[in-house]
């Protein structure tokens, strides 16, 4: 079937193509009578104006778009991101707009399908996410002038406004509630290490280890991919290690879930060997024995927020970077006292 267009909308309500623009673009030249029924048979036969007709009228699109440089697999099993976009939606749906949503595999290609959104008037903002240090999509999206939020860490957002959260406040408090238990051996399975809110979780983890005074802390770093098979692998080699860690903090949940499994197989008991802590706390940090303590945050709060502030860029208003609370370490049954620490 043919998209419906104007002609057919004329042809069926016996007036002129003219007279059908002006009545769907709100202009006079028409009756009342005849403008409700020219909308009421566009309606009627689905047509839509096209991009390019927006592009020629400049009209907004109603519509913000998101691009994921991540593989589509992961997506399916990520609760950060299901829960983030939970929180947007909720937020776009009560004032009309539609989320545009595409998987790429660079930040080029990322770019790139800015570019040709933004072009074609398909989209009337953006969200910037996965930050990384010199970040080259900064700069082509202050370029391009759309409203834009970047949901990370304003130092390296450059003039975009960005919302974002406390990660190094987490980990401190993580840390020093390991300690407490007797914990001096601590790893953390993190995610990909060029990420700005990875290098954030990462330097705020090796200080908190050096800066615990007279308890000398042993720490190690791993970075992975956030998948579950990266986590369980990383898991095995730091429980294979002859000084292995009595304590284990996790970027995701996924990863921790994999890694309490490892930690079965391995027959190292959780919480009484080791204890195990996960980032992002979902229903799957619940679902499993023992239930994970976790870094809890309000996942969609924290996407809803990103998307008012979009919003109000769109509509002309002038945003600053918005800091959400922080993640609040929540205790449960992985975590315990230490048996092997020194």
């Amino acid at each position: 079937m043919k998209r419906p267009t104007i002609a057919d909308i004329a042809s069926r309500a016996g007036v002129s193509k003219v007279a059908v623009s002006y009545a769907l673009n709100g202009q006079p030249g028409v009756s009342e009578a005849t403008r409700a029924r020219i909308v009421a048979i566009a309606d009627e036969i689905g047509w839509r104006p096209n991009s390019a007709a927006r592009a020629l009228n400049g009209a907004r699109a109603n519509c913000v778009g998101l691009a994921l440089c991540r593989p589509a697999r992961i997506l399916g099993v990520e609760p950060f991101f299901m829960e983030l976009i939970s929180g947007i939606e909720g937020v776009l749906a009560d004032r009309s707009y539609a989320l545009l949503l595409q998987v790429v595999t660079s930040h080029q290609q990322e770019s790139e399908v800015y570019r040709h959104w933004w072009g074609e008037s398909r989209i009337d903002g953006v969200f910037l996410v996965d930050l990384h240090y010199s970040d080259s999509r900064v700069s082509e999206l202050e370029r391009l002038g759309m409203p834009v939020v970047v949901i990370g860490h304003p130092s390296e957002s450059g003039s975009l406004s960005a919302v974002w959260s406390d990660d190094g406040e987490a980990v401190r408090e993580t840390v020093g509630y390991l300690v407490a238990l007797g914990h001096r051996r601590i790893a953390r399975v993190a995610g990909l290490p060029e990420l700005v809110h990875t290098t954030v979780r990462d330097q705020a983890f090796a200080q908190a280890c050096a800066g615990i005074g007279e308890h000398a802390v042993e720490h190690v770093i791993v970075h992975t991919d956030y998948t579950g098979e990266e986590g369980a692998r990383a898991t095995r080699r730091l429980l294979s290690s002859p000084d292995r860690p009595t304590a284990i903090i996790y970027d995701n949940d996924i990863m921790a879930v994999a890694g309490l499994s490892v930690a079965q197989e391995m027959r190292v008991d959780v919480p009484r060997d080791l204890s195990i802590v996960a980032w992002d706390d979902s229903p799957l940090s619940q679902v499993v024995r023992p239930p994970l303590t976790a870094l809890t945050r309000d996942i969609p709060a924290y996407g809803a927020h990103a998307a008012q502030r979009l919003l109000a860029l769109i509509a002309g208003e002038s945003v600053p970077p918005f800091e959400d609370q922080a993640a609040i370490l929540t205790p449960r049954g992985s975590t315990g006292p230490a048996r092997l620490a020194t």
